[in-house]
């Protein structure tokens, strides 16, 4: 297979077979898919596809003007291991329709398989689209990965605690999103990738390429439908009776875990309604890598301490849950409590009565006095 390479000294881009490249020919430009120059791997495999800078700036270039279909149908001719990833919003739903038209048009050629983080923390609505899009584009398979270790909440839960997207929301991201998505490109062997960001989202998205490269996991990220706004990917999807998420319908206009995804107000930016109230704008995996560094160093013994740590935390939140049980309890002893020593004055008060009537009887009877003495 060709590759790309730039020349240091000459700033050229060339081709050569791939056998023939060596180490510093690959330092000098940008790889993807995984190799023994990528950050992550071991082997000893050459990258799938090597760019260099100034190539990708004139193939943004061309591509800034062009329709999404176009885009896509160079992807598929340029980039082997071609994978869509996907939470089955509304640009993602998009491109998987494009790339279903593309594909009908030379159906010899390799399908964009769908890789989709399971977080476990879904709504409803969106497992139900799964099963919606898998029926209506029954020949594109559709990868599914899931945190490391867990096939259901209750597992996640008992391996991490309760509760951790609010108590260690790096971590969270880590666990269902990161890991995940770099397991997935490693088993399958990506070397580039089909995203749903749009520069109409606003934050980091604004000003993204439709092509990039994210160096630290060597993979090439593509951009497709960059350029256009939330009214044309929505128009798309009424015209051609797209498959959508039902809570679209409810207000939202990006979807993603049910704790962390509200309605979006009127006059609100697209994705407003993901981590309300909070600094965020990401969910990990368009973040930096390293930024994860420590979680990915993670060894058994340091995940056995969020566990600690998360049974302590469920002990505080079980004993800051129980104080308003005491407080209740408290306030409905009170009145037993002022019912007994209401009883115990009345009867002190009883006995004072009955010695001070005793002491008048016997000043007013003196042989009592002469008896008592007596």
């Amino acid at each position: 297979m060709a590759s790309a390479t730039m020349n240091k000294s000459t700033s050229q881009t060339s081709f050569a077979d791939s056998t023939k490249l060596d180490r510093s020919e690959l330092d000098s430009g940008y790889t993807s898919a995984q190799s023994d120059y990528s950050p992550s791997s071991s082997t000893s495999s050459l990258p799938l596809v090597s760019l260099a800078k100034p190539h990708i700036a004139h193939l943004n270039d061309q591509l800034e003007n062009m329709h999404p279909m176009d885009i896509l149908r160079f992807c598929k001719i340029m980039f082997p291991n071609l994978y869509q990833s996907t939470a089955f919003g509304l640009t993602g739903l998009v491109t998987m329709d494009m790339l279903s038209k593309i594909q009908k048009e030379n159906p010899e050629s390799r399908t964009v398989d769908l890789i989709f983080l399971d977080t476990l923390y879904h709504f409803k609505e969106t497992y139900e689209l799964v099963d919606r899009v898998r029926e209506r584009y029954p020949n594109v398979p559709v990868h599914i990965f899931k945190p490391d270790g867990a096939e259901t909440t209750e597992q996640l839960e008992d391996l991490y605690g309760k509760e951790l997207y609010n108590t260690s929301t790096e971590l969270y991201d880590w666990i269902v999103k990161v890991e995940p998505l770099q397991r997935a490109y490693d088993e399958l062997k990506v070397s580039a990738v089909l995203n749903g960001r749009r520069r109409s989202q606003g934050a980091a998205r604004g000003s993204i390429p439709i092509i990039e490269v994210d160096e630290e996991r060597g993979i090439v990220k593509i951009n497709p439908l960059a350029t256009w706004s939330f009214k044309q990917v929505n128009d798309y999807i009424k015209e051609n009776n797209v498959p959508y998420n039902a809570l679209l319908d409810r207000g939202y206009k990006s979807v993603g875990d049910w704790h962390s995804t509200s309605p979006v107000k009127e006059g609100e930016d697209e994705r407003a309604g993901r981590w309300k109230g909070q600094q965020k704008t990401e969910c990990g995996i368009h973040n930096s890598k390293s930024r994860y560094a420590q979680f990915a160093a993670a060894n058994p013994l340091k995940k056995a301490d969020v566990v600690k740590s998360g049974e302590e935390k469920q002990q505080q939140e079980q004993t800051r849950s129980s104080e308003p049980e005491l407080k209740k309890q408290k306030v409905e002893e009170q009145p037993k409590v002022v019912e007994a020593m209401s009883a115990k004055v009345i009867e002190e008060q009883q006995q004072q009565q009955q010695q001070q009537e005793t002491s008048q009887t016997t000043l007013a009877n003196p042989s009592a006095v002469v008896e008592l003495m007596a």
